[in-house]
């Protein structure tokens, strides 16, 4: 027999099941089909377990390099990575029980299976009736949804001629569920899952090479944090190589190590190392979903909407990684949100890139919203830029982590701001004041201005703000 709905959301991820709670809100039947858990790849193998380890990497950091510096001397420091694990498992049980908890608190019906939307049928003389392959093995079930949304997300991206094989070739699924951590690892890619996760297993002892196509590591941020993020980088260890354009038919493995050579600066170079780490991006989870049996457009691989997020099937929505752009969870999240206030109310809220926080959490940390120095210029704005560094910040040196600034950019005609860029101790919290100052669109003089409590690594907007008119007071 089939159910009717108001709204069916294809994916349970941090998108889908965000919009799914909005829609039982507002007083929508409200059903979500997933095939794997609630919570998607930011829960299970994304965000929380990636920061998870990620933590734990910094406290083994500490303990092991600078907890004397603190006066405090530790001997016999050592990691047990399966502890380390452990951990990480446990913080995702518990969210994950959350979020089931939000299903049963909201009245949403959850089906545990596959999802695959039909062309018309008996069921709706619309393209959208979902057949859900039960996971249990129970008869399909027939699911007649007024609204659609897809929040299918994305999976790690493969790369022709690399088998990744989860022993030798992993992606980031892989190595989120290692029993034990290789000796060396080569990294290809540099953006910020790659960034990430060598400077995890650079805490953790592994010896690290970052192999990107590229200029420069993390493509996206301003160059004057890349250029710190890469100097720290290489002081803890860290072998990064640019411009360096792999050779995937040179691959082999051979000792229980693998072999791949690549063209860097038009010279020949060999690397070896006990495992390869793929990180080139993600791709969208569209197939196997009936997409076929509607008039959806793809473009280069997602799914394209307007900006009320509806796809050219009208009463169909797509959020998230499905459709591309920032494929980050608060994005994904807000999509979902707008699109379920478009079905309620027709309202319509698209999102600016340029408002959207993006935060890499490496160490050092690195956090950034709007416009980049480079981009600023490229699009003719005259500039007043301010800067200024952790070591002038006396909690930043309470804390023993100074190293880093604040770069804050305005437009000098009329003293918005343009971008903020932050790479140091605590950035990915701290740029939480600068996406309400964008927000708001403050200006660097009402940042000034704000009282901020003393000592607090806060203080650093203060003063970045004051010097982009040159007023900076501890530097």
């Amino acid at each position: 027999m089939a159910q009717n709905y108001d709204v069916v959301i294809l994916g349970g991820g941090t998108g889908g099941y965000v919009a799914a709670i909005r829609a039982a809100q507002l007083g929508l039947k409200t059903a979500i089909v997933e095939r794997e858990r609630l919570g998607g790849t930011c829960l299970h193998k994304g965000c929380i377990p990636s920061k998870a380890l990620l933590r734990s990497a910094e406290v083994y950091r500490m303990a092991n390099k600078t907890a004397s510096e603190f006066g405090v001397d530790i001997a016999g420091v050592t990691l047990q990575f399966d502890k380390v694990q452990a951990r990480k498992q446990a913080i995702v049980e518990q969210l994950s029980q959350g979020v089931n908890t939000l299903m049963k608190k909201g009245k949403i019906d959850v089906y545990e299976g596959t999802g695959r939307i039909l062309g018309p049928s008996i069921f709706s003389p619309m393209p959208g009736t979902i057949s859900v392959e039960m996971l249990n093995g129970a008869e399909n079930e027939m699911l007649v949804p007024t609204n659609v949304v897809i929040a299918t997300g994305s999976k790690p991206r493969g790369m022709a001629g690399l088998p990744v094989d989860g022993q030798y070739v992993m992606n980031s699924d892989h190595a989120l569920q290692m029993e034990q951590l290789p000796t060396s690892l080569l990294i290809v890619g540099g953006g910020v899952i790659g960034i990430e996760w060598a400077s995890m297993l650079c805490d953790f002892g592994v010896s690290v090479t970052v192999i990107e196509y590229g200029s420069s590591i993390l493509p996206a941020e301003d160059a004057d944090v890349v250029k710190e993020v890469t100097k720290q980088l290489e002081n803890r260890g860290v072998r990064i190589v640019t411009n360096a354009k792999l050779d995937v038919n040179s691959y082999k493995t051979e000792n229980d190590n693998v072999y791949i050579s690549a063209k860097v600066d038009d010279k020949e170079e060999h690397f070896e190392a006990e495992k390869l780490l793929l990180c080139v991006g993600r791709e969208a989870n569209i197939h196997g979903i009936g997409l076929e049996n509607t008039e959806i457009e793809i473009a280069n691989g997602f799914i394209q909407v307007s900006d009320s997020y509806q796809t050219k099937e009208s009463h169909m929505y797509a959020i998230g990684d499905v459709i591309g752009g920032l494929q980050l969870a608060h994005v994904a999240s807000h999509e979902g949100l707008s699109a379920i206030e478009h079905i309620a109310t027709g309202k319509i809220a698209p999102l600016d890139p340029l408002m959207v926080p993006k935060c890499v959490y490496s160490f050092p940390e690195v956090a950034s919203i709007g416009l980049t120095e480079s981009a600023a210029r490229e699009q003719g704005f005259a500039l007043k830029i301010g800067k200024f560094p952790f070591k002038a910040i006396g909690k930043a040196l309470v804390n023993g982590d100074s190293d880093g600034f604040v770069k804050m950019i305005a437009d000098e005609e009329t003293n918005d701001i343009l971008g903020i860029h932050m790479v140091g101790p605590h950035v990915t919290d701290l740029i939480g004041e600068a996406s309400l100052a964008k927000l708001l669109d403050a200006t660097p003089w009402e940042i000034s201005h704000a009282i901020h409590p003393h000592p607090s690594l806060n203080e650093v907007l203060v003063e970045s703000a004051l010097a982009v008119d040159k007023r900076a007071i501890h530097f």
